[in-house]
């Protein structure tokens, strides 16, 4: 039954975007290792994209180097001569250092070659937030556009929350932007959120588990925009039993359910696809007159009428970048989102409510995120997001991360000694064994939400 109610052309596009979206961070991260090894004159045995245990998708000889596909789309890795990585090549290493391995090289060359990855992820990200700013600006509704209010949610009425509420400052600290309240809340542990009731000003206190089932939904549950069900257009395929719906129509019923806020109707639709309606009585408001209609239901229970999108009843604020002015905007952007991840992070090991359990995820995860519809402006910012978190973990000091064999090789430049290779395959294999723990942890969370649903 879970799998009858998934719609697989979403999730198609999804898994196709996060395909896409990953193949350019994994083939970037590793020319940032690939050519700084070339440039110092070390053999790169192979370049591949996503691991390939005991075969390959494709594989192609060029030169020294082996490029391929590999099946397990989890990352991807450069194998260059003389290093001690993902591959646990223990023979090699057995034998004499040779010119061309990287183990030869001096410090300051590995550490180059190390951080490459890091680093091409971090200017990507750069590059990418700063396009993003001056080919499409910045667009949002701001929070004091919501004149209706907020639809109220179960999370939303444990704290006395009501429909129509104006959610005003979290923690004091007030709000710019539709869509950051939860987020808002999580982050800064907010005992308490500002509102604006029938123009009365409140203080809701926020209860202990609040927070905890937040993180744990999501974000979901808690409240969402208002606003009115005003028709923007209704398909040449829409049957009507009566008058046909027009442009600017305003629903006021939909199956004899109430329908006039957007909240409302999607609990009318659910209500109406719940009892496999194959036609829903419809009351709207055309200017000073009430129109009773019914509509046929099609293919997947769509009606053929769409609502007018909440900027244009609402409005929204849209700021435009020149050239010049994007690369500081999108700088600023980098730092906030790496900021916020930080943020995040912290709560992990400090939060009483923020459990790790509720938090991490795997690919499934990663893949969700995008829209189900392709959006390239949703596409390269989830990219740039996803660009600047894989640099600042691969750059914590961990075995088997880029950061692990860069602290490494920063304390042999500072000691002037270099740690025995037995050592580094050793913390090698720690390593790479912690991460394939907590990736199939995150990976066994993932399913059990899916079934958990």
């Amino acid at each position: 039954m879970i799998l009858l109610a998934i719609d697989w052309s979403a999730v198609g596009i999804k898994i196709l975007q996060f395909i896409l979206s990953f193949s350019i961070l994994v083939v970037l991260h590793e020319a940032g290792h690939f050519f700084p090894a070339r440039w110092f004159k070390c053999r790169v045995e192979k370049f591949y994209l996503f691991f390939n245990p005991w075969f390959s998708l494709f594989k192609k000889k060029i030169g020294e180097t082996e490029y391929g596909l590999g099946w397990i789309p989890f990352g991807g890795y450069v194998k260059i001569s003389g290093m001690i990585d993902e591959s646990m090549d223990k023979e090699q290493m057995n034998q004499p250092p040779q010119p061309y391995e990287f183990r030869s090289k001096p410090a300051w060359q590995r550490l180059i070659i190390m951080l490459g990855g890091v680093t091409v992820n971090v200017i990507l990200a750069l590059v990418i937030f700063i396009m993003i700013m001056w080919i499409w600006g910045d667009r949002y509704i701001p929070v004091a556009n919501l004149k209706y209010g907020v639809s109220v949610d179960s999370l939303a009425t444990k704290i006395g929350m009501q429909e129509g509420d104006k959610i005003l400052a979290v923690a004091g600290k007030p709000l710019e932007r539709v869509g950051t309240t939860g987020s808002e809340i999580i982050m800064n542990e907010a005992k308490s959120i500002t509102i604006e009731r029938n123009g009365q000003r409140m203080e809701l206190a926020i209860p202990p588990g609040f927070i905890n089932q937040l993180n744990k939904n999501r974000l979901g549950g808690f409240t969402y925009i208002r606003y009115q069900m005003v028709v923007d257009s209704v398909l040449k395929d829409a049957k009507f039993t009566g008058p046909a719906l027009q442009k600017s129509d305003t629903i006021l019923t939909l199956a004899d359910k109430p329908a006039y806020w957007n909240s409302d109707y999607l609990k009318a639709l659910h209500y109406a696809e719940k009892n496999k309606l194959t036609t829903v009585a419809v009351t709207a408001l055309r200017g000073m007159d009430t129109i009773r209609t019914n509509m046929s239901v099609v293919e997947k229970r769509d009606f053929h009428v769409y609502p007018k999108d909440p900027e244009k009843i609402l409005g929204y604020k849209q700021i435009n970048y020149t050239f010049a002015q994007a690369i500081p905007a999108g700088v600023k952007r980098s730092v906030q989102t790496l900021t916020n991840y930080i943020r995040n992070l912290r709560l992990l090991f400090t939060s009483k409510e923020v459990k790790p359990e509720d938090s991490l995820g795997s690919v499934v995860s990663i893949a969700n995120v995008f829209p189900p519809v392709w959006d390239w402006q949703a596409f390269w910012t989830l990219t740039a997001i996803f660009s600047i978190l894989l640099a600042f973990m691969n750059v914590l000091p961990i075995p088997a991360l880029d950061g692990g064999h860069a602290l490494f090789t920063l304390v042999e430049i500072i000691t002037g000694r270099k740690p025995s290779d037995k050592f580094i395959e050793y913390a090698q294999m720690v390593g790479m064994i912690l991460l394939f723990a907590l990736m199939a942890y995150a990976l066994g969370l993932d399913i059990f939400r899916i079934f958990r649903k």
